[in-house]
């Protein structure tokens, strides 16, 4: 029997910013990132990475044992940052800048970050705050540099083990409170190559237009990848639609993530723009982080061009489990495809026994990509991870094919008079509607039934549509108890920035 103490001499610890480092030993002065007039070669990214790395340990005195964080929108400082800490072994907590300043410290105080960085949008309101263990607040565009140009890169890099936490995004909190997921350094790693193999839009000749929050799981790991593997990426910092198809076009871009907002924003310009913006390159289109009704997957395939849409199905603490193809966009309706490569998937019932086709049950996963656990959490950890398998509470199914389907949140459920519906199912439906641009469907306290049906629709030129109209348009499609029994009509669905509805809000409306 093998002694697994005993490590293999040409034993080398997967590395992000390895990779990044054998990507600039190809072509030094290849561009590596751009955002806006701002460029990056290979050549200074590494530079700047390797000072940043120095400065995190030898400034401030920095190691695994420590957490930083990081509150900015998308620039190349930001890329610049995460890779600087990863070489360091310096886990960072990757917050969203949309957040309220009090949510902002209530995060980094739980992560317990030594160190924040964050741009000047949000510098301001939170420099007042008094941080629990916060020592030092750098504003990216003001003081980044000058304290870059104090320290100076140097050969002793400290060993990362590939188990080590490479990032620390916390959940959106959209049932709960915010936790800090532990993601390793192999789980990200590994995860690229497979993106390599299932996407096809990275190899060093791709150019990639990164516009997802890099404070986001996906945000992230797209972002990383062209440059990973020595290819290009364009960066945005926010959602101009217009902006991103002539950018498709003027930029040679053969890649591109979005989630569902993004998508709803680009496909609702006008045709002419679409038209003459028409990108040959763009052979690559990725759609993540929440459902993508079947109708925007339809118009995207009408209006890009079939063989490039990939829906994928993850999450932060999984990586990404599943992907529907190209091919299977129109033949598989309202399907996240297949098992992504070295992932395994069941589905099990309540008395943990695995479901047949097209039963409905809980989601599990196990892969390499799977996250260290919550970080100070280790009830909700033991909870999320089960026997090596993994549950976000998804509900799902598989069809006879093996397919698989993301039937709703397991929290999302409503149960209506002893049955259980899942809005996801409804809201694919109404949002077929003509008169109907977004929509979310909620369970609401009924003394009759214990739950009712609430429809929360936003409707072309704010026109009002009644619930007769409702019911007519849904006859037949499913039954009459999944019909909302009440509209309520919104300017627009609550969401976070990875599109994901958030149902906890729209509750509370009343």
């Amino acid at each position: 029997m093998a002694d697994l103490t005993q490590i293999p001499k040409t034993f080398r610890h997967l590395s992000i910013a390895g990779g990044i480092r054998a990507a600039m030993s190809r072509n030094p002065e290849k561009i590596a990132l751009k955002h806006w007039d701002n460029e990056r070669t290979y050549r200074a990214l590494v530079n700047r990475m390797d000072i940043i790395t120095n400065g995190l340990i030898h400034d401030f005195n920095l190691s695994s044992e420590d957490n930083i964080a990081i509150v900015a929108s998308n620039s190349i400082e930001y890329m610049e940052i995460i890779l600087g800490a990863s070489q360091a072994g310096v886990p960072i907590a990757t917050i969203n800048p949309k957040l309220s300043a009090p949510e902002i410290k209530a995060i980094c105080d739980d992560a317990q970050a030594n160190i924040l960085f964050t741009d000047q949008a949000n510098s301001a309101s939170l420099l007042d705050y008094d941080f629990e263990t916060v020592k030092k607040i750098i504003i990216i565009e003001t003081q980044l540099e000058n304290w870059m140009q104090l320290s100076r890169p140097n050969n002793e890099i400290p060993l990362v083990q590939e188990w080590d936490v490479f990032t620390m995004p916390y959940t959106s909190g959209t049932t709960g409170k915010p936790k800090g997921v532990l993601v390793p350094h192999r789980s990200r790693i590994l995860t690229l190559f497979a993106m390599a193999v299932e996407y096809g839009c990275y190899s060093p000749d791709d150019r990639f237009l990164a516009i997802a929050p890099m404070c986001h799981g996906a945000g992230m790991i797209f972002s990383l990848a062209p440059i990973f593997f020595g290819g290009y990426a364009q960066i945005m910092d926010g959602f101009n639609p217009e902006l991103i198809v002539k950018t498709f076009k003027e930029e040679n871009i053969t890649g591109f993530f979005g989630v569902p907002t993004h998508f709803h924003g680009i496909l609702g310009l006008e045709k002419n723009l679409l038209t003459n913006n028409y990108s040959e390159s763009l052979s690559t289109i990725i759609s993540n982080a929440a459902a993508l009704p079947q109708k925007i997957k339809e118009d995207i395939v009408e209006t890009f061009g079939e063989g490039m849409l990939h829906e994928t199905y993850g999450s932060t603490e999984g990586g990404i489990i599943s992907n529907l193809r190209p091919k299977d966009q129109l033949r598989k309706q309202q399907c996240v495809g297949q098992a992504f490569p070295l992932t395994s998937i069941k589905i099990l019932n309540e008395e943990g026994e695995e479901c047949g086709p097209e039963e409905v049950g809980e989601l599990f996963s196990t892969s390499p990509y799977l996250f260290n656990g919550y970080w100070n959490r280790p009830e909700e950890t033991d909870e999320a991870i089960q026997s090596g398998w993994l549950t976000v509470g998804d509900l799902a199914k598989k069809d006879e094919d093996g397919y698989l389907y993301i039937v709703d949140r397991k929290k999302d459920m409503v149960i209506s008079g002893g049955i259980n519906i899942y809005p996801r199912e409804i809201e694919e439906v109404i949002y077929d509607h003509p008169d109907i641009t977004d929509v979310a469907v909620v369970g609401i306290a009924d003394e009759k039934w214990g739950e009712s049906l609430k429809a929360f629709v936003v409707t072309k030129n704010k026109k009002t549509l009644k619930q007769e109209d409702l019911e007519k348009f849904c006859k037949g499609k499913i039954s009459k108890i999944k019909i909302p029994k009440i509209i309520s009509h919104i300017d627009s669905i609550p969401r976070n920035a990875n599109g994901k509805v958030l149902k906890t809000e729209l509750r509370k409306i009343s």
